[in-house]
């Protein structure tokens, strides 16, 4: 069974994530083929609109936490092949047809799509906070929201898809049997502007968008080894055993008052 499954609608392309018995966490195997489909999308001469959705009852639950314990490192293993989804290489728009849990990094792939419909029972986590020693502080940012919603995405806390829709996370939210056809609806409307309008215009957005600047990159590089390394790992142990998990928080208790600051880390 392939962990990606595609089909084409003429000029539109659907890429499904199929690990639906582990609610399409990405193992290297799915990132691999992601990598590929996104590369051969991008090159192809018919293909101008993709939906990225998932397969099963979770859009995509995030790391795989099972292979990160297996090879003991966090974070998951990133392919060898580049993904112009992933990079930003990719000029041609995605719609993110979301039909269910998107949680870590699977959250960040609907960040990155242009377009987003979600079923109503979708949640939404940056989960970050929960496996790291930094939160996903940039989330919030690039989504442009206000600064209490973005602290509570970045501390972890979960969204519905009613609630990212009333800040405008998402562009609709419609029941189960919708979220396709109402996706290749908005791909079809995408399809009847001008070809260099629409790359043009997408490209336009996305130069938009928000992003943290170098020295708040330098600063959250810092944070990122602030702390006892031993607690992303066990976090993750935590997880996968379903118990309390047991944080070291700091190797030097002290540590926890010297953060590192914007001028410490010029």
């Amino acid at each position: 069974m392939a962990v990606v499954e595609t089909e084409r609608h003429g000029q539109v392309l659907v890429v499904r994530m199929n690990r639906p018995e582990r609610l399409n966490a990405l193992n290297t195997e799915l990132r691999t083929e992601l990598a590929k489909v996104w590369t051969d999308f991008r090159h192809s001469k018919e293909l101008e609109v993709a939906i990225f959705t998932g397969a099963g009852r979770g859009f995509c639950a995030g790391e795989d936490m099972k292979e990160s314990l297996e090879k003991g490192k966090a974070g998951g293993e990133r392919p060898k092949q580049e993904d112009p989804f992933m990079s930003g290489a990719l000029e041609k728009p995605v719609i993110a047809a979301v039909n269910g849990h998107a949680m870590g990094g699977g959250f960040m792939l609907v960040e990155r799509t242009d377009l987003r419909l979600a079923v109503r029972e979708a949640l939404f986590e940056v989960s970050e906070a929960k496996r790291w020693l930094l939160g996903g502080y940039n989330h919030g940012h690039i989504a442009n929201v206000p600064y209490p919603i973005a602290m509570e995405m970045a501390l972890g806390f979960r969204f519905t898809a009613q609630r990212f829709y009333e800040i405008g996370f998402l562009n609709r939210l419609v029941d189960a049997a919708d979220l396709m056809p109402e996706a290749l609806k908005m791909a079809e409307h995408l399809l009847t502007l001008p070809p260099a309008s629409r790359v043009n215009t997408v490209h336009m957005m996305r130069q938009m968008r928000p992003a943290p600047g170098p020295d708040m990159q330098k600063l959250a590089a810092a944070l990122h080894e602030h702390g006892a390394k031993s607690d992303l790992m066990e976090s993750r142990a935590a997880f996968a055993e379903k118990r309390k998990p047991n944080f070291k928080g700091w190797n030097d208790p002290e540590d926890r008052y010297r953060l590192p600051t914007l001028n410490s880390v010029k």
